[in-house]
């Protein structure tokens, strides 16, 4: 998947930031968090390719934790959409019970994206302008 952007030129639009999978592959840990973050800060939704690791997801959730503040920044809304477990891992990482981080991920500012429904074939949201 292509790494894309789509901006709203000062219009009153909400700006969509599409990672691939090849981009995040060559950032550290906190180099994503931090890409994530100022995004998100900047009011943009963020969609990434794949998703981010247990560990990373945990450092996600805790840094935005630390970055909250009643005027500034509400935190993050997060969703994943899980690949077929049978495409995305070998046999012995599912023996194992080692997860995948083939799966799509949207993640927006709390106080502009209201997850709506959410099933293992659908994630269906309402994003609100700032």
């Amino acid at each position: 998947m292509p790494e894309a952007t789509a901006s709203d030129n000062g219009s009153d639009g909400v700006q969509i930031d599409l990672f691939s999978g090849n981009r995040m592959a060559n950032l550290t840990s906190m180099e994503k968090i931090r890409l994530i973050l100022d995004g998100v800060r900047d009011g943009n939704i963020v969609i990434l390719e794949e998703g981010l690791s247990p560990d990373e997801e945990s450092k996600l959730i805790e840094v935005t934790m630390a970055e909250i503040s009643p005027d500034e920044f509400n935190g993050i809304e997060i969703e994943t959409y899980p690949r077929s477990q049978t495409a995305d891992q070998s046999f012995l990482d599912r023996l194992m019970g080692r997860q995948s981080t083939q799966k799509l991920t949207v993640i927006g500012p709390a106080n502009q994206i209201q997850t709506l429904h959410k099933d293992e074939n659908l994630i269906s949201a309402l994003v609100s302008r700032k």
